[in-house]
């Protein structure tokens, strides 16, 4: 049976993913193509040579004027104040008691002039955050522009090469997350060296009306390394082999930065920011658990929602699991109290009633070797 697709959005490359024959299905309130031909040789694609992925679900806001970056600071838990333009910035932004409301991308167009990339399940949340904790006195504006931009990620070891032939840029000077603004494929567009997949490429932001031109531009551009469009199915086994966090599985408003180890763009030392106190709070008091990667000792394949077990007791559920097409294990993520939380602890993961032994290991799982 088809899925419902009545009720959800669609981005402006939808039609080409029916043309293509893409299973597209419901996803954060989007029509999204989940896979073309499959989720392994799709993954293999990008991990090989490089695949062309529609990111358009994801929101953008416009933040600009004199106060943007004091209005930033008080929203990100990272440090946005050391943001050269042309540079952008992973971070989170947190509710007063520390947990997450999303994670979000920062780009610095201009010394006062910014562009947040958030998450599509997260779009009305954020944005309902953001606008309630803006007034006049902040002395910047907010544009939800969302509707006005189509994304495109083009992601893998050839991706650099694919790019470089759409524009006269010369990116080997754009180091990872750094960005540009100026023409690729006959468009204006943001060209930025950010990914979620663990392989070099790019992210173009551009205009919607140009939607058609930018993909066909692409798919030429890289016509040479056998480029493809992939689903959002390989992009989750893309970014859990790297343990990058999704929001709504890995991350969530029950965890904090610190328990999802993300410490590593949480200043609260550095600056004040909302939700700073708790997390301040959180590591007086004991950080309680920690997101841990593991590996399954015996069969099965843990996804989410599976109990976690640790000497007999249930301690939380698996947060992302899948089978990994680059390493051919049985990975996944989850939380475990702190002092468990090391690598060579045993646990256990229900699989349909049977405990299945697991360990924790070091990440990421893939580390491209290039």
């Amino acid at each position: 049976m088809a899925d419902d697709l009545s009720d959800c959005r669609k981005t402006p490359f939808y039609d080409i993913h029916v043309e293509l024959g893409a299973r597209v299905v419901p996803f954060a309130g989007w029509a999204m193509p989940v896979q073309y031909t499959g989720i392994k040789a799709e993954h293999l694609r990008v991990r090989e040579s490089v695949g062309l992925f529609d990111v358009s679900h994801m929101g953008e806001f416009l933040v600009e004027g004199p106060g943007a970056l004091t209005f930033l600071q008080r929203i990100a838990s990272n440090d946005v104040s050391v943001l050269e333009v042309g540079q952008a910035q992973y971070a989170v932004a947190c509710r007063e008691t520390g947990c997450i409301v999303d994670d979000l991308l920062i780009y610095r167009r201009a010394e006062d002039r910014f562009l947040v990339c958030v998450n599509a399940g997260r779009l009305v949340e954020d944005w309902a955050w953001f606008t309630e904790n803006h007034s006049a006195a902040d002395n910047c504006t907010l544009v939800n522009a969302s509707d006005e931009y189509a994304q495109l990620a083009v992601q893998g070891r050839k991706g650099v090469d694919v790019v470089q032939k759409m524009t006269d840029v010369d990116l080997s000077a754009i180091e990872t997350y750094r960005f540009i603004e100026g023409v690729a494929g006959g468009v204006d567009c943001i060209i930025a060296r950010t990914g979620y997949t663990g392989e070099d490429g790019f992210e173009l932001f551009f205009h919607r009306d140009h939607a058609r031109a930018m993909w066909d531009a692409v798919l030429a551009a890289g016509a040479e390394w056998d480029i493809a469009p992939i689903g959002l199915g390989a992009r989750d086994t893309l970014r859990l082999e790297m343990k990058y966090c999704l929001y709504g599985n890995d991350i969530d408003e029950t965890t904090t930065p610190l328990e999802a180890r993300l410490g590593w763009v949480t200043k609260w030392k550095a600056k004040d920011f909302i939700g700073r106190d708790a997390i301040a709070a959180q590591v007086e008091g004991g950080v309680p658990r920690a997101l841990i990667g593991f590996e399954l000792q015996g069969r099965g394949v843990a996804r989410h929602g599976y109990p976690v077990w640790l000497n007999g007791e249930q301690v939380g559920e698996v947060t992302s699991g899948a089978l990994t097409p680059s390493l051919g294990r049985a990975i996944g993520l989850c939380y475990m109290p702190r002092s468990a939380a090391k690598a060579g602890q045993e646990f256990e993961v229900e699989i349909r009633g049977k405990r299945i032994p697991a360990v924790i290991v070091k990440t990421p799982f893939y580390k491209r070797p290039y």
